[in-house]
């Protein structure tokens, strides 16, 4: 806090900051908690023979917000890995990241950095079936790209390094940038895989499909199963509470030490003018005394013997209102007969 009582620009920043964070962070904590409401208040729906009896019964033909467990099962095509034999799935995502070295020129170092330059995902229509191969019901996918917390399986992975010439090094030590290589992976869902889907479970005339739901509830597609995804995001939960809780506390500490030091300085500035009040009717009283006129005195005067100049500043409390002589006879400890703060050093005033 800067000497006019305001506070200083790093606690302004510190406050905004913090107050933002916190802000955003319960933003975010309350909507993954809702989203786990919503998980555990969730229908659990097997697939088995008598799903679409359930679902024709139910009005509207619809569970607004179901769990389904099942297993990977192709509707008409799949799609074939390009570098895995006889590996088979139905959704394929080929990725290409740039890795290189990036110099900082505030820490000095090489850092590791990596860009996505080329992605691709390829999906063909699936459905989800039964473990039991003799269940013939299943539950087709709708628009699974759509869904959070797809977690696909990489089914290939290489790196692919750079070639470095002499005159390529010297080119990226001026440059700040050492190109690494091309880190080239593919990932799949495969056939067969048990997958944890949570949606609006539908029956479409004789098709029962799994799709986004409505009324702002989440889309989830996962090879979890639904134990595990809802640890997962109750783990979430704890992980934005925690930051909330942590920046909370930051913003309302910085707050309430910025309301401590404008409260302090209230009272120092209350208790600087009751001392002043009563300076001057000590000095009124002592003019009376010595039966001088208020107007007769310069208002450069001392003020403890009303008849010399001042003539030195007193430290810390810098008040200029007596001479040296007065000075020089005040008790000891000695005190500003003004504010009473005690006297640290005296510095001698020159006029021109």
């Amino acid at each position: 806090m800067d000497s006019s009582g305001k506070p200083s620009t790093a606690q302004v920043v510190v406050l905004a900051t913090s107050s933002a964070l916190t802000a955003l962070f319960y933003s975010i904590y309350k909507s993954r908690a809702t989203t786990v409401a919503r998980l555990k208040g969730a229908q659990k729906v097997t697939i088995d023979q008598g799903l679409k009896n359930i679902l024709s019964e139910t009005p509207g033909r619809c569970v607004p917000y179901a769990v389904i467990e099942g297993v990977v099962r192709s509707v008409k095509e799949t799609l074939n890995s390009q570098f895995v034999d006889n590996c088979k799935g139905v959704i394929e995502r080929l990725t290409l990241k740039e890795e290189k070295m990036v110099w900082n020129r505030t820490t000095h170092l090489w850092n590791n950095t990596e860009k996505v330059i080329h992605q691709r995902t390829n999906t063909v229509p699936f459905s989800l079936g039964s473990p039991d191969d003799g269940i013939a019901a299943a539950v087709r996918v709708v628009r699974p790209l759509d869904a959070a917390e797809l977690n696909l399986e990489t089914t290939y992975e290489n790196f692919h390094p750079t070639l470095q010439s002499l005159s390529n090094v010297i080119g990226h030590f001026i440059s700040g940038e050492r190109p690494k290589g091309i880190h080239e992976t593919e990932e799949m869902l495969r056939l067969g895989e048990a997958v944890t889907g949570v949606g609006e479970l539908v029956l479409d005339n004789d098709l029962i499909k799994l799709q986004p739901p409505k009324q702002g509830f989440r889309y989830f597609l996962t090879r979890l199963d639904y134990d595990s995804l809802l640890r997962q995001q109750g783990n979430s939960v704890r992980l934005w509470r925690i930051l909330t809780v942590v920046f909370g506390a930051a913003a309302c500490s910085t707050l309430l030490y910025i309301l401590w030091k404008q409260y302090h300085r209230h009272r120092a500035s209350r208790k600087e003018r009751s001392l002043l009040e009563e300076f001057k009717e000590q000095q009124k009283r002592r003019m009376r005394e010595l039966n001088v006129e208020e107007g007769s005195v310069s208002p450069s005067s001392c003020a403890v013997c009303l008849s010399r100049e001042r003539s030195c500043v007193f430290l810390e409390c810098g008040h200029v209102c007596a001479c040296v002589q007065c000075f020089d006879v005040l008790p000891e400890p000695k005190k500003c007969p003004i504010c009473r703060a005690t006297i640290d050093r005296v510095v001698p005033l020159y006029n021109s």
